[in-house]
Order: structure tokens, then sequence, then C-alpha cells
């Protein structure tokens, strides 16, 4: 298993994986069109040129992008704050593994691959969101030891 910054090319797997799951499926994202739409490739590029974001695959077999499957993936964005005495803090999203991997450790790697990313920016937080249906993912994180600290709240545009 090897975890990378994702390419170009690793954005078709990435959408799947997003798509691979009820709670998107609900909101109208679970159809992966045929040809990557220009919002999303620009999405992709601002990541890719952000320094501040980090989109993150795991891949399995052969090493390099593209040699081998696209099995999880999550994007990892850095913040500066004046609150925690100017510390920064990292907030991890799209968290997702592909179901025929699931149970299989992948996303504990995958959270601790994220988790030193942290650690190696000198962040003194890692935070993320998780929909309140998502039961399991909330074991799952609390196992890791995020604690539910606060409440989050979204406002869909």
């Amino acid at each position: 298993m090897k975890f990378r910054s994702a390419g170009r090319s690793d954005v078709p797997a990435i959408l799947e994986l997003l798509a691979d799951d009820d709670i998107s499926r609900a909101r109208g994202f679970g159809v992966v069109p045929e040809e990557v739409d220009a919002a999303t490739w620009a999405a992709f590029e601002a990541i890719d040129a952000d320094p501040g974001n980090e989109l993150i695959v795991a891949e399995a077999g052969a090493a390099g992008e593209g040699g081998g499957e696209i099995v999880a993936t999550c994007q990892l964005t850095f913040t500066p704050g004046l609150s925690r005495g100017g510390g920064w803090r990292m907030t991890i999203e799209a968290v997702r593994v592909t179901t025929d991997r699931r149970g299989g450790g992948i996303g504990r790697r995958l959270m601790a691959y994220a988790i030193e990313r942290a650690r190696e920016k000198n962040c003194r937080v890692v935070q993320l969101t998780t929909d309140k249906r998502r039961t399991d993912a909330h074991r799952f994180y609390e196992s890791l030891g995020f604690t539910a600290s606060h409440e989050g709240m979204k406002l869909t545009l």
C-alpha cells in the first residue's frame, strides 16, 4: 500500500470512490460521468496548485501514479489560525475506501498517514466532520482517538 498525492490521472478513480456511497447517491452525486466535467477539473487544478491542500490516494499494487489500483482517498486542508496560539489545524475531508476493501485496515492506515502529515506540518489539531448518519464511521474515528467535541453546521448554496 502506497499513500501519495493524487495526480490528474487519478481523478476518475477518486470520483468513483466518492460516488460509491449511499449518502452521496442520495445527494445526487452517485453517478460518475463518462467525461470529467470542467468544474471538476478546475477543482482538481485548484487543489493541486494550493500548498494548503493535499488530495491523497492509497494505491494497492504497483507503485507510482497509475501503476496500481486506487483503493482509498481523502483530502487534507491545512489552515492557519489565531486561536490556539496561532496554531495550524488540519481538516480531513472526503474519506473513502473502496467498498470491497473496507474492514481490511486501509482506512486505519490512511488516517495514520494523514495524522502524520499533520505532525510534519506542525499542526496542533486534526479535525474532521462526518455525516450524522455514518454511525460506523463515528465508531471508526472514535477508535482512532477523535472525540465528538463540536457540533458541525453547513449551509448548502
